[in-house]
């Protein structure tokens, strides 16, 4: 519920001309029928051994069972193209649209569901990456960033890559395979793949940091808020469930909302447009 307190601080905000920066997670998606993979729904079978997915997205894994976790991203990549942005996806590009330059978001889903909604690629940071997208393994070749082909087929779940497969999965310039483009759970941040620099100065630029459907778990999420309530940003945090976000908004002055995005974010942007519900 948005309160009468907050929607005097939204109209306040949208008439400083400042910053407004939105912070994104698996619970935005799921509104999308994205399961967030960290459940049964990630599990993946090779040979007799289950493996879970913070087993599965590592470098590790991917050293020494690579077509494994191809197969595993390739059908995650599946699930995600056959997603469509929600209410709360639209309500972001409309914030974007309201601010401009002004706008940033960051988004720790890997789906691509936020650039399919229509916000723009340069001012959204993917800083888990985007399982639409393919680097060469081997640094010395290329740090280039290439789209999977738009031929590869949809992988059902458990089975192995094939040769055509294969073939789309090399690397164009060097011919060897290819890694998913995101980031691994035992790999750390960097400006060139994942926006960590970008991502702290425009925390501490923000005037308004609306947070969706995340629980911290991760670091560079968590020093985005950090740093912004350091600033004197307004924090908003909109999730179904209580979590390490939304105590850390309420203790800095701001406020939790609990509720799905869908709803919540098209009435925030309506109050920054026009003052008013509609």
């Amino acid at each position: 519920m948005i309160t009468d307190k907050l929607k005097s601080d939204l109209q306040k905000f949208a008439h400083s001309l400042g910053y407004l920066t939105v912070l994104t997670g698996a619970g935005i998606s799921a509104e999308s029928g994205i399961p967030t993979f960290r459940g049964r729904d990630g599990y993946w079978t090779v040979g007799s051994k289950e493996y879970h997915p913070q087993e599965m997205a590592t470098l590790h894994m991917f050293s020494q069972q690579p077509e494994e976790v191809w197969a595993w991203y390739l059908y995650r990549r599946g699930v995600c193209r056959q997603a469509e942005p929600n209410p709360g996806h639209m309500a972001i590009v409309d914030m974007e649209s309201l601010f401009g330059d002004k706008f940033i978001l960051i988004t720790q889903n890997v789906d691509g569901l936020h650039l399919r909604a229509g916000n723009s690629l340069e001012r959204t940071y993917q800083i888990h990456g985007n399982v639409d997208y393919m680097r060469c393994f081997y640094r010395a070749c290329t740090s280039d960033i290439y789209s999977i082909p738009e031929t590869m087929p949809a992988k059902p779940k458990g089975e192995s890559l094939t040769d055509t497969n294969r073939k789309l999965l090399a690397c164009p310039k060097c011919g060897h395979l290819t890694r998913p483009h995101v980031l691994w759970f035992d790999e750390y941040y960097n400006e060139e793949y994942y926006h960590y620099d970008s991502s702290t100065k425009v925390a501490c630029r923000t005037d308004l940091l609306i947070i969706v459907g995340t629980s911290g778990i991760t670091s560079l999420p968590n020093q985005v808020a950090h740093l912004a309530a350091q600033c004197d940003s307004l924090i908003i945090d909109v999730n179904i469930n209580s979590n390490p976000f939304s105590e850390f908004a309420l203790h800095a002055g701001g406020y939790f909302i609990q509720q799905t995005s869908g709803v919540i974010l098209p009435q925030i942007v309506n109050i920054l447009e026009k003052g008013e519900f509609k």
